[in-house]
Formats: C-alpha cells, structure tokens, sequence
C-alpha cells in the first residue's frame, strides 16, 4: 500500500510538471508573433548606454500590461517590476536594455539605421549588436507567461530592466539607488544571453567563472611638444606611448602564472596633430580581462609600474609624469553558483533534449549581471546562454572553417522566432520551477 501511494504521487507530480511544460510552451507559441514584433521595434530602434528612455518607457509599458508594479528611473533608466504572489521565495530576472556604437550591416529589414550624438557630442551609429533586443523580447513573454500561471507558483518575483550593460556601469548604478534596500530582496537571481555559436533550440550553460572582470583603464602618456625637426628640444610622447604598448604585451606571456586567464588590450591610441609636431600628451585606452581578484590587481599594478619607469627611463621630467586611471567602465568576473547552476539545468532539461544542453566554455567578455551578486547579500546567480543562429548555417560555418558573425559583430543576426520561444520556455520553466508551490 506504501509502495502504491508514492508511485502515485511521483505520477501526479510528473503529471504536474508535464502540464505546466505543456502551458508554458502554448504559451511562448500563442504570444511569439506579438514578441517578434516587439523585437523588432526594439532592434530598429536602438539606444546606447544611458540613453536607453524610450527602450526602457516600452518595457515598463509592456510589464504593467502583464499585471507587474513597475517602478521607473531607477538607477539612471533602470526599472523595476514586481509580482508578488503569496509566501515563497524572491527570485531576480534580469533583462539589459542598452545597443552599441555599430553600424548594422544585416541587410534585415527591420535593421537599425539610428545616428546619435554619443558623450563626446559625435554623431555615432547604433545597433542591437549583443542581443539585448532578443534578452528584452524572452524577458517581457516570460512576464506574460508567469503573470498567467500564477496557480502554479508562490512568491514574489523581481524583473529588472538594466541600463548600460554595455559600458559594465548600469548593474551598479540600480545597486547604489536601493535595488536591494527599497524592493523585495532576491533569494536568487538568473538571466540569459545570447550566444552567436549555438543553434537555436540549445541552451549552454556553465557553473563556475562564467565571464571576466573587466577593468577599462585610460593613460595620458605626457611629453614636452617640440619641432618635428628638433626633436631633441622635447619629449615625445608618442615615442614614449609607443614603447608603453609593446612592454605592456609582456605583462601576460612574463608576470601571469601560466594557467591563469588573462588579456591586456590597447583599443585606443590618439595623439598628435601634424606630421611635423611632437606633441605634449598621447592618450590610450585599455581593456584588462581576467577570473581571479589577484591577476586583476597584478595588471593594474604592473601596467603602473611599467608605465612609470619607461617615463623615467626616456627622461620624462616629473611634472610630466604618465597617470593611469582605472575608470568606473568595470565590473568582477560573472560567477554562477554551481548549486544553482544545478537547479537550472534539471528544468532545462524539460525544455530540450539532452543532446541540446550543452557545457559551453567561459569568456573573456564581460557581463555586470555579476554586481547582483558581489553584495553583502551575496545572491546565487546563474545566466545561461541563448542559442540563435540556424543549425544549417552552423553547420556549414564549421564545414568551412569559418567562424559566424561575433556579438558586438555589424553582421550579427539571430533567428527571431525559434531563439525567443526557445528563451520564453526556458526562462519561465526555471522561474515555476524556483517559485514553485510547496
């Protein structure tokens, strides 16, 4: 008699899950042509970090019509929804809402040909190249979905919209306006990307060190301007600077301990004005990735050091010294908590097949999701990532060798329809699964 009451109740619960399985992808199915629509609209009118107004007016929009209280201007065009239903957990989704300064070259129709004035005053053009515009589309049918299986969950749930994800500074701008002091605490916090070498319909997902610290650093390399044709009257900066960009290279392959990730990166280099003036400062910008807290600061401290002393060594007077700054573009390395990694991966594996959840490898990119949890309240994250691309091309990319077009790529392009209902199941399957009633 024992034996038959907990076959029946394994039967029941397998039934439960197989109809909330089945509900939640009628759903994704019934809401996808409105969700397409939504990501195009978004994809065609893109906004860069701290611009991100209207994008972030839509999806308040778009949240209050799925019954949340949203909350707006929160940590710059940061929002904030919440549905609460009943006692249970507090569990984040987090969606970003900002484009880059990239010109699209998709040739799709819907394709993005807005020119903004960026911080400098420049006329810049934008594009969705990282597939926020997919993140926002599975982040608002998500919140349809849970708004209308409130049966078949308990608790509070916390949907964010974040600014400047890109510029790795809007995770920390909602953090210091009172995400965690003026709404409901998270017990947990998860979110998804997407990623241009997965087929859509797969799902990677990876425990552990996810994605890098990211640190943005800005040295003014100073010199005395001289004559093009006296150079032995100044000090110049561009030799100097120049010398600084081949000694950095050494920092990775000499002073980091084989093993250890790590990448040191001059992206920007801008000085002089004529062929024939040595000028009195050259400006540069970095970019420094890495895993652990001790390389990070090894970096920093290195490129400081080094800077400094080929300044001495060419004779830099030290009024003219070189200064490095570490600017507020950086954030630590995205860490997803293994246990919830594994809570994560069961309900996945009720929305694709085994062979199409896969382990995929950590990146050097980064991702401030990780700021949700680096607080003292020390939230578990887990973000997993979004197949877009179709298996065909996929496949005849790897045939030929050739890699697909790169986020952040003017040719990246996902496949609308497939990725955002595979991203609506599985987001909403982990959601009823985290929230589910006792």
């Amino acid at each position: 008699m024992k034996t038959s009451r907990v076959s029946a109740l394994l039967a029941l619960c397998l039934l439960a899950a197989h109809a909330s399985a089945a509900d939640v992808g009628a759903l994704a199915t019934e809401d996808l042509p409105s969700l397409v629509t939504l990501y195009q609209e978004l994809h065609a009118h893109p906004e860069l970090s701290l611009q991100e107004e209207r994008t972030a007016a839509r999806i308040a929009k778009e949240l209050r019509s799925a019954g949340l209280e949203v909350t707006e201007k929160v940590g710059g065009h940061g929002l904030v929804g919440i549905l609460k239903n009943g006692a249970g957990p507090v569990i984040l989704v987090r969606t970003d809402l900002d484009a880059l300064p990239v010109k699209e070259q998709t040739g799709a129709a819907y394709a993005s040909t807005r020119l903004v004035k960026d911080d400098q005053g420049l006329d810049v053009p934008v594009m969705h190249a990282c597939g926020h515009d997919i993140h926002m589309a599975c982040f608002v049918g998500t919140a349809r979905a849970m708004g209308r299986l409130r049966e078949q969950w308990s608790g509070t749930l916390v949907m964010i919209g974040q600014p400047a994800e890109e510029r790795v500074i809007g995770a920390r701008l909602m953090l210091r306006a009172g995400l965690y002091d003026r709404f409901p605490k998270p017990e947990k916090a998860v979110a998804l990307h997407c990623q241009p070498d997965l087929a859509h319909g797969r799902i990677g997902l990876r425990e552990g060190h996810a994605a890098a610290n990211v640190d943005t650093l800005e040295i003014v390399v100073r010199g005395v301007g001289a004559h093009g044709a006296q150079p032995h009257t100044g000090k110049d900066p561009i030799l100097l600077a120049a010398q600084i960009v081949v000694a950095l290279q050494s920092i990775v392959s000499r002073e980091v301990k084989p093993g250890d990730p790590a990448v040191v990166t001059v992206g920007s280099f801008h000085g002089g004005t004529k062929a024939n003036i040595i000028p009195d400062e050259v400006r540069m910008q970095l970019t420094l990735r890495s895993y652990k807290k001790e390389t990070r600061e090894q970096l920093i401290a290195a490129i400081k050091r080094i800077t400094r002393s080929l300044a001495e060594a060419a004779g830099m007077p030290a009024e003219r010294m070189p200064e490095v700054v570490v600017t507020e573009e950086s954030t630590a390395s995205l860490y997803n908590t293994p246990e919830l990694v594994s809570e994560v991966r069961r309900s996945l594996e009720s929305v694709v097949r085994a062979e199409n959840l896969v382990t995929v490898d950590p990146t050097m990119g980064g991702e401030d999701f990780a700021e949700f949890g680096i607080t003292k309240e020390k939230v578990p994250l887990c973000m997993f990532r979004l197949g877009t691309q179709s298996p065909e091309d996929i496949a005849k990319a790897q045939a030929e060798g050739k890699p697909r077009p790169s986020l952040h790529s003017p040719f990246f392009k996902p496949v609308p329809e497939p990725t955002i209902r595979t991203g609506v199941q599985a987001m909403t399957t982990v959601l009823l699964d985290l929230l589910r009633k006792q």
